[in-house]
């Protein structure tokens, strides 16, 4: 029975270690595209809103290329979706965010499945109301990136606003 044991113990070991091997293997082979900022956040960074009433606030951001990410709407209930937060007790809150329409993104691998995606750049029209006074807002935009055979883990990135 020890024995039995070991054996189990040694094979799954064994396939760990094989399993661990070969996504070396393809992080190596990906090197350029774990590399690389799939999102950036290029502006607001500062903006000047009235106390106590909804202000619009465009927030810019941009894919880098050959990548995209779900849409806020995307095709799937698994997919992640991209999504702007503020926390709360920042003296800012969210009130409405209107994000783009995605684009239609069909993969070679799999043609009868249309994504709903962003690349290049995008906006999100936000509705803030400040407290009064100044305020560093640390917001989140959370989204996944992928290129057409493979996808990176969600991200959240941080939408500093002034």
């Amino acid at each position: 029975m020890m024995e039995r044991m070991r054996q189990v113990g040694r094979f799954r070991l064994a396939v760990g270690l094989a399993v661990g091997a070969a996504a070396l293997c393809a992080l190596g082979q990906n090197r350029s595209l774990l590399t690389v900022t799939p999102v950036t956040y290029l502006y607001p960074e500062q903006v000047t809103v009235a106390a106590g009433r909804p202000s619009p606030v465009t927030l810019h951001f941009q894919i880098a290329q050959g990548l995209h990410i779900n849409s806020h709407t995307p095709s799937d209930d698994y997919l992640i979706a991209t999504t702007l937060t503020i926390p709360t007790g920042s003296g800012v809150r969210l009130v409405n965010a209107d994000y783009p329409p995605g684009s239609d993104l069909t993969l070679a691998m799999d043609p009868k499945t249309h994504l709903s995606v962003y690349t290049g750049e995008f906006a999100i029209e936000a509705q803030i109301v400040a407290q009064a006074g100044n305020h560093l807002v640390e917001g989140q935009l959370r989204y996944q990136a992928c290129d057409k055979s493979q996808c990176l883990p969600p991200k959240t990135i941080p939408v500093a606003i002034e």
